[in-house]
């Protein structure tokens, strides 16, 4: 299956994008101190929850990510 170029940035886009939301929001995760991801020091079940949620989406960011990095490569070879 070949990939258009729009549709390649766009899958390569995403998986930045989404690292950089993700990186993001972990930052604060830990940072927190309103006492949701943190009780006496040590992590909540909504610190673990989110967590796990950050680890996942940076999985699929950078599966998809590559997906698009390869169709661009395969454009460019196909030139």
């Amino acid at each position: 299956m070949k990939l258009s170029r729009p549709v390649s940035w766009f899958l390569l886009a995403f998986g930045v994008w989404s690292w950089i939301i993700w990186v993001t929001f972990v930052k604060n995760l830990v940072k927190d101190s309103s006492g949701l991801a943190f009780e006496d020091g040590d992590p909540t079940a909504y610190f673990w929850v989110h967590l796990t949620l950050a680890v996942v989406s940076f999985v699929w960011g950078t599966v998809v990510g590559v997906i698009g990095l390869r169709g661009l490569r395969a454009l460019r070879g196909a030139s």
